[in-house]
């Protein structure tokens, strides 16, 4: 028995004797299968290639990135959030091994793992067992789930305050159980948002966008945007952090505020002077 990985999206699967016949990550309309088609490798087969290394390395205080070197499946991104004597990992990716585990757990380990979406959910059992972690998902995206584990915590609402400041929300959008995390210690206090791409960061740095489906350009209807925008406002953060390493450092809040409204009007075709 094996659990394979979807080499496209990375999302790893029930142990199986056969590789599965498809993804059904990415035969849905927000995700895309590649036009190699689709493939399959293991854990076990990424280590002994020696080709993959998941390196951790300081952000900000007590924010550290967790990143796959070269890129695997859709290359994003993931966050170790160190608390007050509460560590938290915010999304996954698809490779972990042995230095990684050490790295982590010099670090404090991990006391719960929190994913904002099912295109980030990765390996994330393999993270959860390994470190004997709760993994939070929430409720509305447990169809999503491609392998099973009492590990994994299905939450309800559109809130969940996992330690003191460390906070889920769930304000849908790119899925309907779509979840940002609040992490109100940090950026000394001011506030920081972690977002995976349930927001996302644009190039100038200046503005984020909100979709349905990213790879396949399907925008979000204009009343989803401002529920979002809405929801975001009553956040405590001036930064925000992406899946890919996409940062707004200061007056994030207003950024989110700002980038809504421009969405809504193009949606509604008032930037268009045609």
């Amino acid at each position: 028995m094996q659990n394979y990985i979807c080499e496209t999206c990375g999302v790893q699967y029930e142990g199986s004797v056969h590789e599965p016949h498809s993804c059904m990550i990415c035969e849905e309309e927000r995700q895309y299968v590649s036009s190699k088609g689709q493939s399959w490798t293991t854990l076990e087969a990424m280590v002994e290639s020696g080709n993959y290394k998941t390196e951790v390395s300081v952000e900000e205080e007590n924010l550290y990135r967790v990143q796959t070197s070269p890129s695997f499946g859709i290359g994003q991104t993931a966050y170790l959030v160190k608390g007050n004597g509460y560590n938290m990992l915010w999304d996954c990716v698809s490779y972990i091994d042995e230095d990684t585990i050490k790295e982590i757990r010099q670090l404090g380990g991990i006391d719960a793992i929190a994913l904002s979406h099912p295109h980030y959910y990765s390996t994330q059992v393999e993270w959860a067992e390994t470190f004997d972690a709760p993994l939070y998902i929430h409720e509305d995206d447990k169809m999503w789930v491609t392998r099973t584990s009492d590990k994994i915590v299905f939450w309800s609402g559109d809130k969940l305050e996992l330690s003191e400041g460390i906070i889920l929300h769930r304000i849908g959008g790119h899925f309907k159980g779509g979840t940002i995390l609040e992490w109100k210690q940090g950026n000394h206090h001011q506030g920081v948002l972690l977002c995976g791409d349930i927001v996302r960061i644009v190039a100038d740095r200046e503005w984020v966008s909100f979709m349905y489906s990213y790879p396949n350009f399907i925008p979000l209807p204009s009343a989803t945007v401002e529920r979002i925008a809405h929801q975001m406002k009553e956040l405590t953060f001036t930064r925000i952090y992406d899946a890919f390493n996409r940062v707004i450092k200061e007056d994030a809040g207003e950024a989110v505020q700002r980038s809504a409204k421009r969405y809504v009007d193009a949606l509604n075709g008032v930037l268009f002077h045609t």
